[in-house]
């Protein structure tokens, strides 16, 4: 999945690549422009990494359509392959790909797979303290860190600050480690690249929200957790990463775009269309606002980082929208 992740990330930098790199919206995307015919009410139901984005989407698209009903609900990118097979949502925000298992539950109900919309360029990030002295950590190191199985290969768990090189007040301290509920897909991508798919320690901090996590580091010294790196505050900071060796890569769009940050990552809307078969107007047109300028501005606003034309193209493309 890394090598994948990394390949289609590496081809949004091209994409996206300036002279002076600046997060920005692709000046090509088009302005969103109101259409007739679009009524009704939409609910959304999954990730919480995504549910500021969503609400954000949300409001900007009633401007355009105040008659339209949107109900936003984030409780974990797990929830939402449920939400759309019972029908429950129109919607499934998830900040993973979905899995096998979930898509083939899709389509023993429906008889196809479930589609998908890439919205938006997040890279997960680690965070600490805004005291915290640590300038950089590899993979091998957080899984070390997080995991009971050490699957990244170190022969010794890391449990202070001082095991990781920290001097003076740090170097006795246990770390205190918080992290997402299994229902979230932050804590899916996070244990399948970055704990190289081991087990969770059982004394993470399980927190049922991005910002709870976030909370949680700012209020904790001595702790590290992980989060949409949107959720940034200015109590805590993020720390570079690297996969083995060498240069550190922070959790910024240049590095997310380029495939240097390890932890970057797609942000998915999925939704249930038949093959062959126009989307309905309501559904189209909210999409076609989130990867308008508009909505792509929304993704900055929210601490996320956009995508380019071709994406959108690509995923209108295949949705029959364009």
């Amino acid at each position: 999945m890394f090598v994948r992740a990394w390949s289609i990330l590496f081809l949004v930098g091209l994409l996206m690549a300036t002279t002076v790199f600046a997060v920005t919206v692709d000046p090509s995307l088009p302005d969103y422009k109101s259409v007739s015919g679009v009524s009704g009410s939409l609910k959304s139901v999954g990730s919480d990494t995504l549910n500021n984005l969503m609400s954000l989407w949300s409001e900007g698209f009633n401007s355009a359509y105040p008659g339209v009903k949107i109900a936003v609900e984030g409780k974990g990118s797990s929830t939402a392959p449920p939400a759309l097979i019972e029908g429950t949502a129109q919607f499934g925000p998830m900040s993973r790909e979905m899995q096998s298992k979930e898509e083939d539950a899709f389509e023993k109900k429906f008889g196809y797979k479930p589609a998908r919309v890439r919205t938006a360029v997040d890279a997960l990030a680690v965070f600490v303290h805004k005291d915290n002295p640590i300038k950089c950590l590899t993979l091998k190191q957080v899984d070390a860190m997080f995991s009971k199985t050490r699957n990244g290969g170190l022969p010794k768990d890391i449990v202070t600050w001082g095991d990781l090189g920290l001097k003076g007040e740090w170097a006795a301290k246990p770390i205190s480690l918080y992290g997402r509920n299994s229902a979230s897909g932050t804590y899916g991508f996070f244990k399948e690249v970055a704990l190289f798919k081991g087990d969770y320690k059982d004394k993470v901090k399980e927190q049922p929200g991005s910002s709870a996590v976030i909370q949680g580091v700012a209020s904790d010294r001595y702790a590290i957790g992980y989060s949409g790196v949107g959720y940034k505050t200015a109590d805590v900071r993020t720390v570079p990463l690297t996969i083995e060796e060498g240069e550190c890569f922070d959790a910024t769009a240049e590095s997310a775009y380029s495939g240097d940050y390890p932890l970057a990552r797609f942000l998915y809307l999925y939704l249930n269309k038949k093959p062959n078969e126009k989307l309905d107007p309501l559904r189209a047109a909210f999409i076609e606002y989130v990867l308008s300028k508009q909505g792509q501005t929304a993704v900055i606003k929210d601490g996320f980082y956009p995508v380019s034309k071709a994406i959108s193209d690509e995923d209108l493309k295949a949705l029959g929208i364009k």
